[in-house]
């Protein structure tokens, strides 16, 4: 059973959007570290690609073991990178029978796109 059904569609719920963009209104101190921890997982190369991987894969989520193939490390090491983006509220997961089960969590890369929006009417000198 898949984890995204009944999930929002990013950009139809402005209010579940947590932060205001940079360029709107000074970053709050919770807001920061809660979003830090989110940027931090995504620093590293393996990390983003998996997310990426996930977020991708078929119908929405996807199997540790469909994860380990493109990556020259081991599986121990993809479980700690998953372990990590997990911790940083980026993925969800579900054990099923031997394996785990890894989804997006939309409502987080909602939070990282509303932080970095550029509004429509920013002018032509600040994005220079």
């Amino acid at each position: 059973m898949s984890k995204q059904a009944g999930l929002p569609v990013l950009g139809q719920d402005d209010d579940a959007v947590c932060c205001a963009p940079l360029v709107r209104e000074p970053l709050g101190e919770e807001d920061a570290a809660e979003l830090s921890r989110m940027f931090k997982a995504l620093s590293d190369p393996v990390r983003l690609r998996l997310l990426s991987l996930i977020a991708s894969h078929e119908g929405g989520e996807a199997c540790v073991c469909d994860l380990t193939g493109p990556f020259d490390v081991s599986q121990p090491t993809i479980s700690h990178h998953l372990k990590v983006l997990r911790e940083a509220g980026l993925v969800g997961s579900e054990r099923r029978g031997t394996w785990v089960y890894y989804w997006v969590l939309p409502e987080a890369l909602a939070k990282l796109s509303a932080l970095l929006q550029i509004p429509a009417a920013a002018p032509a000198k600040a994005l220079a």
